[in-house]
């Protein structure tokens, strides 16, 4: 089951200048435990703003740079064919950017979403989630705390069938 895995504000904000905009510790543990073990499809610039390779996940990378090949990844040049090389993972996850993020909305079946409960000035944004095409299926609220400085909640979605 192809899946969106994205921490977005209330305004749709994912980050700014290549980076996060928030720090949400427990979020990065459940991102963790979600994705390790699976293939996970980013683009370049979502890529380049990790500091090294995640463990235990094998990184799919889509670019239109033909010459792009940093080690340690598989780099494919669109969706369609990131989508190819993880299909006999039971559970790919699509972690962004932004355009990666709306090109896939068509080909996944989950999207989790944590929504970070703010607002924030971005460059990169979430797209817009139809919820004629999606149903929410679950939801936990985390509220802030000494390591969090905005309360968020984990939202699952299905898309309709």
């Amino acid at each position: 089951m192809l899946t969106i895995i994205a921490a977005a504000a209330e305004n749709n904000a994912l980050g700014k200048d290549n980076d996060l905009v928030w720090h949400l510790p427990d979020d990065f543990k459940r991102f963790k435990k979600l994705t390790t073990g699976h293939h996970i499809i980013m683009g370049r610039k979502t890529f380049e703003s990790f500091p090294k390779l995640l463990p235990n996940r094998t990184h799919v990378i889509i670019t239109r740079k033909k010459d792009y090949a940093p080690e340690g990844c598989v780099v494919v040049h669109n969706l369609e064919d990131a989508i190819k090389i993880a299909k006999n993972d039971e559970q790919p996850f699509i972690i962004g950017g932004g355009e990666i993020y709306k090109l896939a909305l068509d080909y996944a079946e989950k999207i989790e979403l944590t929504r970070v409960h703010a607002n924030f000035e971005a460059d990169t944004f979430f797209p817009e989630i139809d919820t004629k095409k999606w149903n929410k299926t679950d939801e936990v609220f985390h509220e802030k705390d000494e390591r969090h400085n905005y309360s968020f909640t984990y939202i699952t979605y299905l898309k309709n069938q």
